[in-house]
This record gives C-alpha cells, sequence and structure tokens, in this order.
C-alpha cells in the first residue's frame, strides 16, 4: 500500500452530458436530496434488481465513482452519472460517498454495516444514513479513504477478471427496430404497387393466380385430411 504522503484520493471521472447528469462523490449532501423529473424515458431511471447487481459488480471492478468506465464498458446502457450515483448510495445505505472513491469495495458490505447502525445521532432519508457533520476537510477525507480502504477493499485478483455483460442500449434497439418497420414497409408498397399493375394490365392472368393458389390450398387440406383418416 501507498505512504500517506503520496496517497492521492482518486477522484470519479464524469460523462460530459450536461451539468444535471453529473454527480461528484464530493458534493454536499443537499444537492443528494433530489427526485428525478417525471419524462417519456422514466423507466430507465427505475431499477431491476438483476441491474443493481451489475452496478455492484461494475462497482467492485472499476471503482467506486468510476462512471466514465462503467459507461464506456456497456453494461448499463441508458444509465447516467446521477442515476448509479443514487443507486450506489442505496447500495451504500449512506448518502456521502467521498470517503470510497475509486475504492474496489463491495458496496452491499458497506450497506449492511449502516443498516445496523442506530442512536439518536443517526438521521437517515429514503434508508440512508444522511450526514449532519459539517464538511470534512481535505485531510479527513484522505485518512477516511485510507481506513475504508485498509478495511474494505478487495484484492486486484478478486474483481480485475469480473466479467460483466454487454447489454444492448434499449432505445437504440428500439429505433433500430423502427426503422425495420419502415423499411418492410415500404417494401410491402412496392409489392402491392405491383400486383395492382398486373391486375390492371394482366387481369385474366391474376384471375388464373388466384384460381391456382385456392386449389393448392384446397388440395394441401385434403392431403392432411387422408393423412389423419390413414392413421385412423
Amino acid at each position: 500500500m501507498a505512504n500517506n504522503d503520496s496517497f492521492q484520493i482518486q477522484k470519479p471521472r464524469s460523462m460530459t452530458a450536461g451539468a444535471r447528469n453529473v454527480l461528484r462523490t464530493n458534493d454536499s449532501a443537499s444537492l443528494w436530496n433530489c427526485t428525478l423529473s417525471p419524462g417519456t424515458y422514466d423507466f430507465l431511471a427505475r431499477w431491476t434488481e438483476e441491474e443493481s447487481e451489475i452496478l455492484r459488480k461494475a462497482l467492485i471492478k472499476f471503482g467506486i465513482g468510476n462512471w466514465a468506465k462503467i459507461i464506456e464498458s456497456g453494461c448499463l446502457p441508458g444509465k447516467t452519472n446521477a442515476q448509479m450515483n443514487l443507486q450506489l448510495q442505496r447500495l451504500l445505505g449512506q448518502q456521502s460517498t467521498a470517503e470510497f472513491a475509486g475504492l474496489h469495495i463491495d458496496p452491499k458490505v458497506i450497506g449492511e454495516r449502516n443498516s445496523k447502525i442506530q442512536g439518536p445521532h443517526i438521521k437517515r432519508k429514503n434508508n440512508c444514513i444522511v450526514n449532519t457533520g459539517g464538511k470534512l476537510s481535505r485531510e479527513e477525507l484522505r485518512q477516511r479513504v485510507m481506513k475504508n480502504k485498509e478495511m474494505y477493499e478487495m484484492p486486484e485478483s478478486d474483481w480485475k477478471d469480473i466479467e460483466l455483460p454487454k447489454i444492448e442500449d434499449p432505445l437504440l434497439l428500439l429505433e433500430s427496430k423502427k426503422e425495420d418497420l419502415r423499411r418492410l414497409k415500404i417494401e410491402l408498397e412496392k409489392v402491392q404497387a405491383k400486383i395492382q399493375k398486373m391486375r390492371n394490365v394482366q387481369p385474366a392472368r391474376m384471375q388464373q393466380l388466384k384460381v391456382y393458389g385456392f386449389k393448392k390450398k384446397r388440395g394441401n387440406i385434403l392431403a392432411k385430411v387422408a393423412y389423419v383418416i390413414s392413421l385412423g
């Protein structure tokens, strides 16, 4: 482990997708007191049990707050920094996350510890412990990160080979399906136009094809009936 003089707190890297999506682990506690606004893609803000487990593994693999790496991995398409940060708080059971920045820890271990902490001085919001004290100094924060590193960080052999699923972005998949549907609709319109043209130019031929198709269909039905009778 690095000595105290050379130790540097690893700050999380935020995606460049607008200030509203960037919540850093060293922000003040008041910034966490927010709710998602209703919108078309609110379903992406909800977390399934599977998604929560994927986030847990990604945090262990890449380090707490390393949103850029998680987003680049493609394991949680559609999730923003803010959404992942809020879910991290739920896993940890506390709103302040700066003391774990960059550490390869299992957030559920901290969550279980925090769930057992009781006392009149403990304040919770949405089941997360709220920091009621003053803002930590840089040195206090550094010491707390180092303590958590010694107590909770997992060895590299445990997290470097963690495999995360590569999930296709549901919005991109939806747009792809819409494009396929538009293309098929155009092809259908072309076929319908050709059929109408044949009806106008060769009505007798079209009638023959219609009769042939009916006879073929009837022949198939009679063949199936004969086969069923033969089984009896």
